[in-house]
This record gives C-alpha cells, structure tokens and sequence, in this order.
C-alpha cells in the first residue's frame, strides 16, 4: 500500500484523502501546503499544489533525501517543473482514482530497467511539398515516448518551422536558437537544455520540445558548428532526439557561395550528417514520389554511413489507382534502389482533429490508423524497450484505457 502526505488548502485535501482511501492509497497526513512539508517516515509521496511558492528547492532537497515522490497538482508552468525535475502536474480538480493511477505509473517507471539502447538524434526529413515531416515527427516522439525512452522534439527547419503552432505553444520561446546560441559559448548542458525546452504531456508521455524560429529571417541563428554542438549535448541529456527538417539541402551552394560565410540551408545539412537515424517521409502521389526519387540520391550523399527509413505518407488509393503501395513499392525499387518501405495510412479525420486541439494525433484519435502504423515504426526502432509498453494491447494508446487500467490494479491491490 503506497503512504502519502496530503498538502493541498481544503476542504479540498479531505475529500481528495477520502477518494485516495478507496483507491487503496494510505494518507499517513494532512498538511497546510508549504516549503517546510513536514513528511512522517514511511511517506513515499507528497502530493502538493504546482505553485512557486510550495515548489522550492528546500522542499525538493528534502523529498530527495528521504526518496520520497512528489506528485503536483495544478496549472504550474511546465518549465518551472521540468527545472525541478518533476513530471508533468495533474489538474487540480483531479479524482482520486487518477492520482491514483498516475503514482502506479510513477512507481513502475522508477523500477523500470536501465535503457539498453544508445543514446540517438533521429532526423525526419522528405522532399518539397509537405509531405508530412513535421506531423510524422510529433507523432513519432509521442511513441517513442511510450515505449519508456526519455525523448525529445527539436524544430530545426528554417524555412517552415512549425512544431510550435502544432503543439499549441508559443512562438516567442527561446527554443533551437538559444541552444545553439549557448552551445557556441560552449554553456549547454542537460540543465540548461530543461530549462530551455517545454514540456508537453502527450498519451504515450512527456516530450520535451525545443521550438524552432519563429521567422525564417532568423535562419544564421541555426548555424551547422551550432546545431552540431547542440546535438552533442542533448545526446547526454535525453535517449531520443527527433529533429524536424527542412526540405532543402543547397548543396550547390559549396560552390557559388564562399564557404566562410553562412549557408542558407546548412541547419538540413548538418543535421542529416549528424543523425543516428533519418527517416525519409514521401508523400504517396506521383509528384510526391518523383520528388522523392529525384532528392534521395542528394540524401544519400550527404548522409552516406546514416541508416536510412524510407516512409511514405499518406497512402490512399485516390491519386494513384488500385494497389497504391505495389506501385510505390515498385518505382521505388525500380528508380532509386529501395526495397524496404514502411507505408502509412491517409486518415484525414484524425489530422483535423490533431489540427483543431493542436495535439499529437494519438491523443485525439487513439485508434487511429496512421497512429497505429507510427506506433508499430517506433517498434522496430527500438524493439527491446517498446515490448512491454503497451503490454500488446491494441489499447494501449489511450491514456483513459491505461489510467483506469492503472486504477483499478491499485484498487485490487
């Protein structure tokens, strides 16, 4: 049976004590919330209001010593509590059975087993004309976040950036470019790129994301010393780095540009010759296809010794008849040489819904074709850690499905 000290005002704390007790969940005490929560031993975690005021670092020191989890609960700005190292805060007004549910998460996630896969930046890139780079990237992040590795979402286009506008979130933050900034006086590490980053809680976990620029003027700001020096750093910061690309390579700008002064496109380059991984989206149409096929010996180039996922995007069989992917398949094969393609779905419904709520497309549409086909390419990136992630459970991408599953193992606990 889990202990925790309750210290949030009441009379919410009496009727959140009372649904914890149903839950299974022992509340050894209530407190008035404040820096100096005084925690009882046996206390394995503290629930508290996300504010400033209670969130200090004396308080985190001493849960720190005593090994004690802090749950927070309210609307505390996710930079504040990712600075502290905390996880993402639940609504203030939230039952017991999901405080509940995410302490069970908590403490599966604490006893989970070291990652045994390194520590990578994966690239997603795709020719001229929208594709579906930046939508593949945040769905990608979110599953790979569900399988249990610490992940990250970087935009580093600068000629669209767009992450920012997707996820909801402001355009005016700090983001890429202040890393690259700091990653230049050589003043980025791991605390620097959490304070940077925001945090958004996806279905499958929390992504921290680095927006881009917020203008495409601001393109010198992203330059390739920097982005390198960057990736160096979030490699030890964070197990999975996904990098959203522009389209556009300019290699030819080696030779009619002087090579001392910045490169339009050089934030694409750098970052394709930095990737572990780079997964190359093509939008399933003939024009799609015929741009892939024309710029995938450029990327080959370029990226010679990175491991290359082909994905097309969007397969309908509108634009290109019966057996769309047989016909992908083979003039992929025919005209650049690829044998292995990862195909997926069209699925406009899902789309707009992601679109309106500006989330990721598993937390509007868990059953979503073109989620499930993203979730199944995060699998096979990392097999070993996505095993147990969903418990192979078709449902295992709806955060409702697994916190009243959590609940109620805490309940028959």
């Amino acid at each position: 049976m889990t202990a925790v000290v309750v210290a949030v005002p009441e009379p919410r704390a009496s009727v959140l004590a009372a649904e914890l007790g149903l839950e299974g969940i022992e509340v050894v005490s209530i407190v008035v919330p404040a820096p100096g929560v005084e925690i009882p031993p046996g206390t394995e975690a503290v629930i508290v209001p996300a504010t400033r005021a209670v969130l200090t670092p004396e308080l985190i020191s001493t849960c720190d010593r005593a090994g004690v989890r802090i749950l927070a609960l309210g609307g505390a700005d996710s930079r504040l509590l990712g600075r502290l190292g905390l996880s993402a805060a639940l609504r203030a007004d939230a039952a017991g059975w999901e405080v509940a549910a995410t302490l069970a998460t908590e403490a599966d996630a604490a006893s989970r087993p070291p990652s045994i896969l390194p520590h990578r930046v994966i690239a997603v890139w795709g020719p001229h004309g929208a594709p579906g780079r930046s939508t593949l990237a945040i769905q990608l992040a979110a599953e790979l976040a569900r399988t249990g590795r610490r992940t990250a979402l970087v935009d580093a286009d600068t000629v669209a950036p767009a992450l920012a506008l997707l996820l909801g979130l402001g355009d005016d933050s700090p983001g890429v470019a202040a890393a690259c900034r700091r990653a230049e006086r050589g003043a980025l590490d791991s605390a620097e790129l959490t304070r940077l980053a925001t945090t958004v809680s996806t279905g499958g976990g929390d992504v921290e994301v680095l927006p881009g620029i917020n203008r495409p003027s601001r393109w010198p700001e992203l330059s390739a010393t920097r982005l390198r020096a960057t990736f160096t750093a979030c490699r030890e910061w964070i197990e999975e780095t996904v990098v959203d690309v522009s389209d556009a390579f300019d290699a030819d700008d080696e030779v009619t540009y002087d090579l001392a002064g910045p490169r339009r496109h050089a934030a694409t380059s750098a970052t394709l010759e930095e990737a572990d991984l780079i997964i190359a989206v093509a939008s399933a149409d003939p024009l799609g296809i015929s741009r892939f096929v024309r710029d995938h010996a450029e990327l080959r180039r370029i990226a010679a010794r990175t491991p290359v996922v082909v994905v097309v995007n969007r397969v309908r069989s509108g634009p290109l008849g019966i057996d769309a992917r047989g016909q992908v398949r083979r003039t992929l094969e025919r005209f650049a040489g690829i044998t292995d393609v990862v195909f997926l779905p069209f699925d406009q419904r899902a789309a707009d819904a992601a679109l309106l709520h500006a989330r990721p497309m598993t937390d509007v549409a868990p059953r979503s074709p073109f989620a499930a086909a993203v979730r199944r390419l995060a699998t096979t990136l990392c097999p070993a850690e996505a095993e147990t992630a969903t418990a192979g459970s078709s449902r295992g991408s709806s955060p409702v499905v697994r916190r009243l599953r959590s609940a109620l193992g805490v309940r028959g606990a």
